[in-house]
């Protein structure tokens, strides 16, 4: 392989890429407009209630329905005839109102798309604060050997339903500064914003705050240094050669915001996109759905390319020429305190998970309903009066069994699609704005309602955030100068690949899915909750989580313990990452 070969492959095809997001979008509408009819469910039966809950259908109405319909003609007539009409600015009719859909749409994509807008504004805000210390630091040379990513690991673990309840109760009914139910105005948008905004900012701060250490640490900045460059000056140009490399985790972290807050806009009762999706899926109001689907998928299209072309921008001409600088984070001596942090939170969940196994998860006493914690109850009992370090105790394995299977299969998935950037890269645009309720009415259909149902679905649509860091990440160790120098001196694919391009990626991807496991429970309990994973009466944290919302008021420990146990999973596994050797530790120890 030639030099002139190499920079060629490293430029991505766009044909390639605007391949993979036709395929994809194209995938998506047809399995939408196929879902009644893999669900096995009839479409006119589910309309009709919809329309009516209390008439009692009889096979004529039915008939009628199918006919008004057109749902004799199969999926695809429809479909085509769907496709057809948007052709003339017609995205057709609800089944169940019988009103136009594009005005339906167009006035929910405008309240996702401003609260998207807000939510991003707070993801940046709690972002550079969590990365404020590394910056300030680094650029002085006073860098220690440990960052802000235990903070950044407990905000990333707060549940958004969960902060949305208590945002709403104690800013919008206590204190009544905002509004806690509808879209009236700016002042509507400000508490989802802040629930859907703080974990995103946190999780894309600990990921920068990460990756921040090894620019700090390279040729150029301690050049820049000796000759007397402002500390400011070189905490820019450090930030902007680090955000390349997590820019494209705005991606399906802040814009799947538009699709995918369901729950969020259920608690402040938000008119958004995302819950018009939900309810036209379950209501098999086809034509919203689709119209719905369609938007998403434009604006993660639109998404994408706007953010290769900013990442293209912070990196300049080197990208293009093969001229980056490699980016190795510096083998720094995990701290004392790290340990300790992880040996804390180790010990504290063996002792919660130990101390409930030896309790009984399913014993109901209706009196001792939401009792606060005591010596027979150290962490209180839910609704029914079961007591909750026993769910805890008994949830464990299969909580975080569950979260670690699906994870390690998205990763895996992101990791390969990340390496084909060509075709992937329009396959993630689009699947990132999925929502995972959208996807878990597709597996569902054909699975039924399950625990793997529900871990299907967060397959189907949780590599896109690998994806997206690993194709970032692969495109910028192409354009690297010691990659060239390999391929000068001949070497082949699969040597590049095995030395160079996995010991570059790989490290940073599995901090990034170390930091999402909490978010991954999260999303398998919302699942359950509306009816689409895991079952009552199982015992699982995630679910005692959407379980126990509805009483965050009245009795605020029934959440406390879900929450403290998934904090302290989520600060375990950034510290255990920190205290794992690097690729750069490692040969230090072989050269020992």
């Amino acid at each position: 392989m030639s030099v002139t070969s190499a920079r060629a492959d490293m430029r991505p095809s766009r044909w390639r890429a605007g391949l993979g997001r036709l395929t994809a979008g194209a995938a998506l509408l047809t399995a939408v407009a196929l879902l009644p009819w893999l669900s096995g469910n009839d479409p006119a039966l589910t309309v009709l209630r919809a329309r009516s809950a209390d008439q009692d259908p009889t096979p004529t109405q039915l008939a009628a329905v199918r006919e008004q319909l057109g749902l004799d003609e199969g999926p695809l007539a429809h479909l085509a005839h769907w496709l057809g009409g948007l052709t003339q600015g017609d995205a057709g009719t609800s089944w169940v109102s019988g009103e136009p859909v594009l005005p339906q749409v167009t006035s929910a994509f405008a309240v996702s798309f401003t609260l998207m807008l807000g939510a991003l504004a707070v993801t940046i805000a709690v972002a550079a604060l969590v990365t404020a210390r590394t910056l300030y630091m680094g650029s002085r040379h006073r860098l220690p050997g440990g960052t802000g990513a235990t903070g950044a690991a407990v905000l990333a673990a707060l549940p958004k339903f969960l902060l949305a309840s208590i945002l709403a109760t104690v800013f919008g009914v206590w204190l009544g500064w905002f509004p806690s139910s509808g879209w009236e105005g700016p002042s509507s948008m400000m508490l989802p914003a802040l629930a859907l905004g703080v974990p995103s900012g946190a999780m894309l701060g600990g990921l920068l705050d990460q990756s921040l250490p090894a620019a700090f640490h390279e040729p150029w900045a301690r050049t820049w240094r000796a000759y007397g460059f402002a500390p400011g000056h070189i905490a820019r140009h450090a930030l902007r050669r680090t955000l390349a490399g997590v820019l494209p985790q705005l991606l399906p972290t802040v814009v799947a915001l538009v699709g995918g807050a369901v729950a969020v806009e259920k608690i402040f009762n938000i008119p958004g996109l995302g819950r018009l999706a939900l309810d036209a899926a379950i209501a098999q109001d086809f034509p919203p759905l689709q119209t719905t689907t369609l938007a998403l998928v434009v604006l993660g299209i639109a998404a994408g390319l706007l953010i290769q072309a900013l990442r293209r921008a912070l990196l300049g001409p080197a990208l293009r020429d093969g001229a980056l600088p490699a980016l190795h984070i510096p083998a720094h001596r995990s701290g004392r305190s790290t340990r300790w942090v992880a040996a804390l939170c180790a010990v504290v969940l063996l002792t919660v998970i130990v101390a409930g196994l030896l309790r009984d998860p399913l014993q109901v006493d209706t009196a001792a309903r939401l009792l606060p914690p005591s010596t027979a109850h150290p962490l209180g009992t839910d609704s029914l009066g079961r007591d909750l370090l026993a769910r805890l105790g008994h949830g464990a394995m299969r909580t975080v069994g569950m979260a670690l299977a699906v994870t390690s299969v998205c990763t895996v998935t992101g990791l390969l699609l990340g390496m084909a950037a060509q075709v992937g890269a329009g396959l993630t645009e689009v699947v990132s704005t999925l929502p995972a309720v959208l996807a878990a009415l597709l597996t569902t259909a054909v699975t039924g309602p399950s625990a793997w149902g529900a871990a299907c679905a967060v397959c189907l649509v949780g590599w896109t955030p690998y994806a997206a860091q690993a194709a970032a990440l692969f495109e910028q160790e192409r354009a690297s100068s010691h990659m060239l120098a390999s391929v000068s001196f001949g070497a082949d694919r699969a040597y590049l690949i095995r030395h160079h391009l996995l010991p570059a990626v790989l490290s940073p991807v599995l901090r990034n899915a170390l930091l999402r496991l909490p978010t991954t429970v999260l999303v398998l309990a919302s699942l359950g909750f509306l009816g689409l994973g895991e079952q009552p009466p199982t015992a699982e944290w995630g679910r005692l989580l959407s379980e126990n919302q509805p009483y965050v008021e009245l009795a605020p420990w029934t959440v406390v313990g879900p929450a403290g146990v998934l904090a302290l999973l989520s600060v375990l596994a950034v510290s255990s990452t920190a205290l794992a050797p690097t690729r750069s530790r490692r040969r230090r120890a072989a050269k020992r």
